[in-house]
């Protein structure tokens, strides 16, 4: 969509001691009344011309003489320049283009992608270094201008350079040419940073202040109730002595890292939700006032949006490529965690269209077994999906042998069965299914499993004995951290294993997946033998999918496991990168589906975006900005999008859902 692309690295003012970078996020700082570009360096991408330096004066004139809305910006880490760019000067380019997303899909998030690292590795020269600092500098003097503008030159030349070596696809490992980036997903970094860099969604300041009030109010009312100081329940050692003072032990568990016992008081430590939702109130009350004061997260980011809320809209800062399998991330460093917005909280109902707009919100139903399915062509479930089923009750049935199971008549079966289809897909051992459940599997409440809900899944005496007979089997079981009665540990943990049995021979071919994952981890993603399968493609140390992208592994090798003291005594374990990341058939399962999933919402949300702007995703979640006098029609029209049946997966039924209204949070309901 541009005709050119500029190239832009800006040099701004900075203060270590309290107006920085390393201490702000990039909204605060470019939004602070501080900031102050000491200038840029501006060049024609692919040009003959020079790399041309203009002061902070000269910029609004130099940025009139181009035509934006035919020019695409470059730069490293575009979402500072061009946030610069567009809040200080007011330029929207057409299309922005960001060598350090495009790094960061091609060599990984953990490796390093800075500029100084990506000259070393493409053998350019080096980054350079200001010989004068600007720390707390508000007006350049002619010689550290001069130097500043010989930085900033080198920086775009390196730039322009590693965008290159990108775009073609270039292989420092093996010095080959793989082919030029998708564009497809060169347009998903111009629309993620444009959900950053062309923010229009408001923050109800009015909201925000009532509801950090109100928390106020209720954390300091049930800490005078329970008369305890807040730091108290913040700190480990002193919760244990309030709890030692009201008859109950502290609860212990072994620690992963020292083998040594250690307080288990974590939110997601077993023993510590066993208090949460035990039937002594005083201790579940004590347990929850903990939570509120532990759990600063809510309010510091509601805080957060109140401090944006003064500022302007609502930058939302994602990290495209956050992940292995390509999914959105929170932008590091950004504060305000995007993708981990608690369904019905104020948080999202904070969130709003502009005034005469409505936010259209379309969700993904189920994409990720839906995917898993149609790969391993598991035509049972495929045909419950296409069916309109709920797969959850249809599951249920199976495992309970009532047919009739819905989830009205059967919530909690229906629940447990969801538990086991989401969990078992991806190779879940038994062990850690029943200690997940303990503390709450996948967001659902702690559950234990009795005698009564293990005779409908049809455990037996001689189920019990052969559980028991495998001594490993009772090695696991106590290792599990929980304050039931070992017997009442064995009754769960059995129900859990059924579950997983009646899974794998239910599901089976998923089983058949996992094997020719396990098979095809040796001969082609250690060996190197090419094996295509429906629309993915394993090689040596990386799987290719649909889109042209890779699910990479670095140093794909075998190590001994270690123990608690770092020796590798134990079994031949499958690795890669350098710290020694586990490989194994689920996790591989896992990282296609997720991967395949993640192009099928990033397509739907492509061709979205050609109607309405989309400005903001969770998960398998879009935000779509639409009049409001259109709203309903782009509802219908926006869901199908998102179900259009991708060439790459023919036949696999497709479903969601969604809604609109101004606010966030009300959109689906």
């Amino acid at each position: 969509p541009f005709k050119q692309i500029v190239t832009i690295d800006f040099e701004t003012r900075w203060d270590s001691k309290e107006y920085t970078l390393s201490k702000m996020t990039t909204e605060e700082y470019v939004r602070d009344p501080r900031f102050k570009a000491f200038g840029a360096c501006v060049h024609v991408y692919g040009s003959d011309g020079i790399i041309q330096w203009y002061n902070h004066e000269e910029l609004p004139r130099i940025f009139a003489t181009f035509d934006w809305s035919t020019t695409a910006v470059l730069a490293h880490n575009a979402q500072f320049d061009v946030s610069i760019l567009s809040w200080v000067y007011g330029v929207r380019p057409c299309f922005i283009l960001d060598s350090l997303s495009m790094a960061r899909a091609l060599r990984g998030v953990e490796v390093g992608n800075s500029l100084a690292k990506l000259a070393e590795v493409f053998g350019l020269p080096a980054k350079g270094k200001a010989v004068y600092s600007t720390d707390g500098v508000t007006e350049l003097n002619p010689q550290m201008e001069k130097e500043l503008a010989a930085y900033c030159q080198h920086d775009v030349f390196l730039c322009e350079q590693i965008f290159g070596k990108l775009y073609i696809g270039y292989e420092p490992t093996t010095d080959t040419i793989r082919g030029k980036y998708p564009t497809k997903e060169l347009q998903l970094i111009d629309m993620t940073l444009k959900m950053y860099t062309e923010p229009v969604l408001e923050l109800d300041s009015e909201m925000l202040t009532g509801a950090l009030h109100d928390e106020k109010t209720k954390r300091e009312a049930l800490l005078g109730k329970l008369g305890v100081e807040e730091a108290a329940l913040a700190s480990n050692a002193q919760f244990a002595k309030v709890l030692e003072s009201l008859g109950t032990p502290a609860p212990y568990k072994k620690s992963k890292t020292t083998g040594k016992p250690a307080l288990a008081l974590a939110k997601n430590d077993a023993l510590f939700q066993q208090l949460l939702n035990g039937s002594n109130e005083d201790i579940a009350l004590l347990c929850e006032a903990r939570l509120k004061v532990k759990s600063t997260t809510e309010r510091t980011r509601a805080q957060r949006f109140l401090d944006i809320s003064r500022r302007g809209a609502l930058p939302v800062p994602l990290s495209y490529y956050g992940a292995l399998s390509g999914r959105w991330t929170a932008s590091k460093g950004s504060a305000i965690n995007m993708q981990n917005l608690k369904r019905g909280s104020f948080l999202r109902k904070a969130i709003m269209a502009p005034d005469g707009y409505e936010l259209v919100v379309g969700d993904l139903s189920q994409i990720e077994p839906r995917v898993l399915a149609w790969l391993a062509d598991y035509t049972d479930m495929l045909d419950i999906f296409r069916a309109g089923g709920d797969p959850y009750a249809a599951f249920g049935a199976q495992m309970f042998n009532i047919p009739d199971l819905t989830k009205e008549s059967h919530p909690d079966l229906r629940q447990s069965a969801k538990s086991a289809l989401l969990g078992c897909g991806y190779g879940l051992g038994w062990a850690s299914f029943a200690a997940q459940l303990l503390v709450g599997f996948l967001g659902a409440p702690p559950q234990r499993y009795d005698k009564t809900f293990a005779k409908k899944l049809g455990v037996n005496a001689t189920y019990v004995q052969s559980f028991l007979d495998y001594k490993d089997n009772v090695e696991k079981m106590l290792e599990i951290p929980h304050t039931c009665t070992d017997e009442e540990l064995l009754t769960h943990c059995v129900a859990a294993k059924k579950i997983i049995d009646i899974y794998r021979s239910t599901a089976y071919p998923v089983v058949g997946f996992w094997e020719m994952c396990s098979s095809l981890l040796v001969s082609s993603l250690y060996e190197g033998h090419e094996h295509t399968y429906k629309c993915i493609t394993f090689k040596k140390e990386e799987i290719v999918l649909p889109s042209g992208m890779s699910l990479r592994y670095p140093n794909l090798r075998q190590v001994k496991e270690k123990d608690a003291d770092g020796n590798r005594t134990g079994p031949l374990q499958w690795v890669y990168g350098d710290d020694e990341t586990k490989l194994y058939a689920g996790k591989i399962t896992n990282n296609i589906v997720q991967g395949v999933a993640r192009i099928v919402m990033t397509d739907g949300m492509l061709r979205v975006a050609k109607r309405y702007p989309v400005k903001g995703t969770v998960h398998d979640e879009l935000i779509a900005v639409a009049p409001e006098a259109e709203a309903a029609e782009a509802k219908t029209w926006v869901l199908a999008q998102m179900t259009m049946e991708p060439k790459y997966l023919p036949n696999i039924p497709l479903d969601a859902d969604g809604g609109h209204h101004r606010r966030y949070g009300l959109a689906k309901n």
